[in-house]
């Protein structure tokens, strides 16, 4: 029998993992620089925790079940978890909470898709307790400059308002709501077409097809509609938004049909996708969920949130054929080769000693009895770049490996 892991899983390999640090390790500096902070949540949540009141759908969810705790769940994405630590385990701390993470996310795939793909990394950060422009602003050009550490240029984000979509299609019958918000969404203008609808409700549906492109000129559309008070501050606030991120040349595309995988965002939504790849590569997500946080507190109390998501996997197939991507494992410095039986203390004792330097070195030991051709050879393969032979009495001799 050959041993697979299961279907949807995948082994990450040493270069796979030296990759995957290279991208962590450079987006943990940004969110460092940024006063951001590190949070671990449980892989394991209860199933309620996991649906974020219905947010998410039941059926993504990897279940388990526990003869105590009832039906528990891998989580599908970190923000409810996060969330339920922040209003249970961190009460006490001041608001603003800027918190990030690197972990492993679990959905499952739909539709019997064989052996797709079922578990995920992800980075990404969460500004908890923090409503309005600033905070969003905030978010926005966090991510941007995540986006430059990795050294990408050709990225852009799209921009949707969940608040202000929702309330545009609210004039359509219930029923007709989610399809015709998808079929904009997917570029479906024929459904749009024979969708049982009114002249004037065909027409509206066909205006708001052509919301998306250049943010002010969307914007500029979307003010000649009858707007209501609260979609009009709305759009002003989107005007707001886009006038911040003008000053540092954001790349932007507004798309007030964008729908995002889990339902409880109530402001801003966003992807950030890669201009090189056609289709767009989504790299990330986010929006703002200002509702979610009164699901999990005790008092029911909620407060304005937002966030987002980097997938780390598409990360890396973009970055991939870029300069700076590891295309090997880190070599070890140093060989430490014992040359008697006698000598075995003492090549302990000095691999020791230059571990114990100031930076780090890297050093193995020879725990065979290869011939010293054959341990040159080995240290050429392996990039070993110093072989030490040690002596019984602890004198080595030092030889550069070429």
């Amino acid at each position: 029998m050959v041993y697979q892991p299961p279907s949807g899983a995948r082994d990450l390999l040493p270069l796979d993992v030296a990759q995957k640090r290279w991208i962590e390790h450079r987006l943990q500096q940004v969110y460092h620089r940024w006063g951001y902070h590190r949070i671990i949540t449980s892989t394991l949540e209860r199933l309620d925790t996991l649906m974020a009141g219905g947010a998410i759908q039941r059926s993504t969810v990897i279940q388990i079940q526990d003869a105590e705790e009832g039906t528990l769940g891998l989580r599908p994405e970190l923000t409810a978890s996060i969330a339920r630590a922040s209003v249970t385990r961190m009460a006490g701390v001041a608001y603003p909470q800027r918190l990030y993470y690197n972990a492993n996310v679990f959905r499952r795939s739909l539709g019997g898709n064989y052996g797709r793909r079922e578990e995920f990394y992800q980075a990404g950060v969460e500004l908890l307790g923090s409503g309005g422009v600033l905070a969003d602003a905030e978010v926005l050009l966090l991510l941007r400059d995540c986006m430059n550490c990795l050294g990408l240029s050709q990225w852009r984000v799209v921009l949707g308002e969940a608040g202000l979509t929702r309330s545009l299609l609210s004039p359509f019958p219930a029923e007709l709501q989610d399809k015709v918000r998808r079929a904009i969404a997917h570029l479906d203008r024929i459904t749009l077409e024979t969708l049982p609808l009114s002249p004037e409700l065909r027409q509206r549906a066909l205006f708001l097809f052509e919301l998306r492109g250049h943010p002010a000129e969307v914007l500029q559309r979307v003010s000649t509609l009858d707007l209501a008070a609260s979609e009009r501050n709305i759009v002003n606030n989107l005007k707001s938004l886009v006038e911040l991120l003008a000053d540092s040349n954001f790349p932007l595309t507004l798309d007030l049909s964008l729908i995002q995988t889990f339902d409880y965002y109530t402001g801003i939504v966003f992807e950030i996708t890669s201009d090189t790849d056609a289709p767009a590569r989504i790299l990330g997500q986010g929006g703002r969920y200002d509702e979610l946080l009164g699901l999990y507190h005790p008092l029911g109390k909620t407060f304005p949130s937002i966030g987002f998501a980097l997938n780390i996997e598409d990360l890396y197939q973009v970055l991939l054929s870029r300069p700076g991507m590891p295309r090997q494992t880190p070599a070890n410095d140093w060989l430490v080769v014992p040359e008697t039986p006698k000598a075995y203390m003492a090549a302990f004792a000095y691999a020791q000693t230059l571990r114990d330097s100031t930076h780090l070195v890297r050093v193995e030991m020879e725990l065979g009895e290869r011939s010293k051709e054959d341990l040159r050879e080995y240290a050429r393969s392996r990039r070993i770049s110093h072989i030490a032979w040690v002596k019984a009495q602890g004198a080595a001799e030092i030889e550069a490996v070429r």
